[in-house]
């Protein structure tokens, strides 16, 4: 056993782990895990399931990760969870594997921050950059995109959909979807207005910013129906090919769009 786990560990012979892999005290490791380089694994955590993790991660004591999913048409298929690199998840997580009625695999991306007593669903799909805070709860299938928020104690809907740069404001009940680029909310939540700040700190141009206030207008402001301001939108990003990359999320995320967005 590598100097890096501890005694009192009880690592699966099975499960795979780089030599720089550490493990925590009392921590359990099933026998379906794959670990990658440089993780972290505190103590009393439970890491099970048919398991994937990259490098650099790090897990708070008490995490309990790929465990069997929590719904009731599951009969022990072995489903998996995939998790990227360098997340930083800390206590009492819990992140469930998939189920075979959707794609059989829930993800979380990579350089992800996860705080204390988050839930991530069976089938949830997690981007990249995203910051779930304190107790946010979420119900399976839920995808969040790229470089997201979501304030804590807020909970999401099965089957929901929260778009990329988008940021959700605590205690949020996301019965719908949220588009991305949109700040959102209260219970039910409702959008307020566009993620301006977190924008020009990920680069985003004046223009691009400019156009996507304007999108904003033209969802919410305009009185137009959804089909509507889609084909406006679209009208606007052939007339402007400057601010096209920018409304691309946007437009993908509404015709993927199967509940219905945020209405004010």
């Amino acid at each position: 056993m590598s100097s890096l786990i501890h005694q009192t560990a009880l690592v699966d012979p099975l499960a795979q782990l780089h030599p720089t892999v550490s493990v925590g005290p009392y921590s359990i490791i099933g026998p379906n895990v794959k670990i990658g380089a440089h993780s972290e694994v505190g103590s009393h955590c439970v890491i099970d399931g048919h398991t994937t993790i990259g490098e650099y991660n790090r897990f708070y004591r008490f995490c309990s990760i790929g465990g069997m999913p929590q719904d009731k048409k599951y009969a022990g298929e072995p489903t998996e969870l995939i998790i990227g690199d360098r997340n930083m998840v800390r206590e009492y997580v819990t992140i469930n594997t998939g189920t075979i009625q959707d794609g059989g695999v829930t993800t979380v991306g990579s350089d992800n921050w996860i705080m204390a007593y988050v839930h991530i669903a069976h089938d949830c799909q997690i981007g990249s950059n995203v910051i779930l805070a304190n107790g946010v709860q979420m119900g399976g299938h839920v995808h969040i995109g790229d470089w997201a928020i979501v304030g804590g104690l807020a909970a999401v809907h099965q089957f929901g959909r929260i778009g990329a740069h988008s940021m959700t404001g605590g205690q949020s009940a996301v019965h719908k979807d949220i588009p991305p680029y949109i700040m959102s909310s209260g219970n039910p939540c409702v959008p307020v207005g566009i993620n301006a700040e977190g924008l020009k700190r990920r680069g985003f141009s004046n223009e691009a910013i400019s156009a996507l206030r304007d999108a904003y207008k033209i969802i919410y402001r305009r009185g137009l129906t959804l089909d509507d301001a889609r084909a406006e939108l679209r009208a606007r990003q052939e007339s402007e090919p400057g601010i096209a990359a920018a409304l691309d999320p946007l437009l993908d995320f509404l015709d993927v769009s199967t509940r219905g967005i945020i209405r004010p």
